[in-house]
């Protein structure tokens, strides 16, 4: 458990090292400035929540990975995620610049050689092969192949994940606390699959985000002191989805333990487009917008329900094939749905 230890210290500490920086450079969030309709909190408070994570879980990386090829793409697409977060915590920059840097960091990992080669059989046993087609070609003195259908898959569920997972940070401390979570049940999982093509424990770097957050989650929890902000929101996806991958294509899993967020995220969307309105933009359309305003649920309520209903749909996840998996992600939608409709119709 050493990993989850030493990312969680070092992010409880060095967050009050951001908190101070960005208060002394007035990159601060305030809501009597900030009038967006998204804004939930009333008191100024420091984004940089990405630089962080960051560099959490850099530093434990350093301790105890061994770094191959793929754990540099992996630091290398989150280094390019957290500078635009950085970025975005001092300008607010337009969010079609951040899909555009979201996808290059994904290209990054995607380049690297990590892709979902296969996913369970939802029908029956066996897998999925998605190694065909492939794209052969000669470079730098080498026979190299792309799988196509294999790297689109992994950019969308890397992407989706990325964006889905940002937009599930209204109020305080429910990003750190459920993606802490969903972490601890990608390392159990990693921890019994032994085919991952890294050299790196696959496992400890599920635990060192954790942690990571974990950290994170002490600072932001309400009140809050420090913001996830862009950096920790693209991060979260970002670091879920590549573990996810790496853990044997765990798609279903994953999807499964952010049933809530994902299915607040795809009611969020339709709902836009069916409005004529970008699904970039942000609104106060979101689960924990309705928790709040209409049902007058608090910051720490809403949060011990992210986290606990991710723990819970985790822990089912352990004991559930493919189909049992795809049916309980179908039900949680559902439900998602149905309460963020009636909240449409009652409005």
């Amino acid at each position: 458990m050493w990993p989850i230890i030493v990312s969680f210290l070092i992010s409880l500490n060095f967050a009050p090292l951001v908190i101070s920086f960005y208060k002394k450079k007035h990159w601060v969030d305030d809501p009597k400035k900030n009038h967006h309709a998204k804004v939930t909190h009333t008191d100024a408070a420091p984004r940089g929540g990405g630089l962080v994570i960051f560099l959490a879980v850099l530093l434990s990386a350093l301790f105890f990975l061994n770094f191959d090829r793929y754990l540099i793409a992996i630091f290398l697409g989150a280094l390019i995620l957290t500078v635009v977060g950085v970025i975005d915590d001092i300008y607010n920059i337009n969010p079609y610049w951040r899909l555009l840097t979201g996808l290059l960091a994904t290209l990054i990992v995607v380049g690297s050689g990590i892709g979902i080669a296969y996913v369970s059989n939802p029908l029956g046993p066996g897998v999925i092969h998605l190694d065909q087609p492939q794209l052969n070609f000669f470079l730098l003195g080498e026979d190299r192949s792309i799988w196509l259908l294999s790297s689109i898959f992994a950019i969308f569920f890397i992407m989706w994940n990325m964006n889905i997972i940002n937009w599930s940070k209204g109020v305080d401390g429910q990003l750190p606390g459920f993606v802490m979570v969903a972490c601890l049940f990608i390392a159990v999982l990693a921890n019994s699959f032994q085919d991952a093509p890294s050299q790196f424990n696959v496992a400890q770097l599920a635990l060192i985000v954790s942690g990571a957050f974990a950290g994170l989650l002490y600072w932001n929890f309400y009140p809050q002191k420090i913001m996830p902000g862009y950096g920790a929101g693209s991060l979260a996806g970002y670091f879920l989805s590549v573990l996810a991958i790496l853990s044997g294509a765990k798609v279903a899993t994953t999807l499964m333990v952010l049933a809530i967020p994902s299915a607040d995220g795809v009611f969020t969307i339709t709902r836009r487009i069916l409005a004529g309105k970008s699904p970039f933009w942000g609104d106060r359309g979101h689960l924990h917008h309705k928790l709040m305003d209409n049902f007058g649920w608090g910051r720490r309520r809403i949060t011990v329900f992210y986290i606990f209903t991710s723990f819970l749909l985790g822990f089912l996840s352990l004991f559930l094939n493919t189909t049992g998996k795809i049916i309980s992600i179908i039900i949680v939608a559902f439900f998602v749905f149905a309460f963020l409709i009636y909240n449409k119709l009652r409005k």
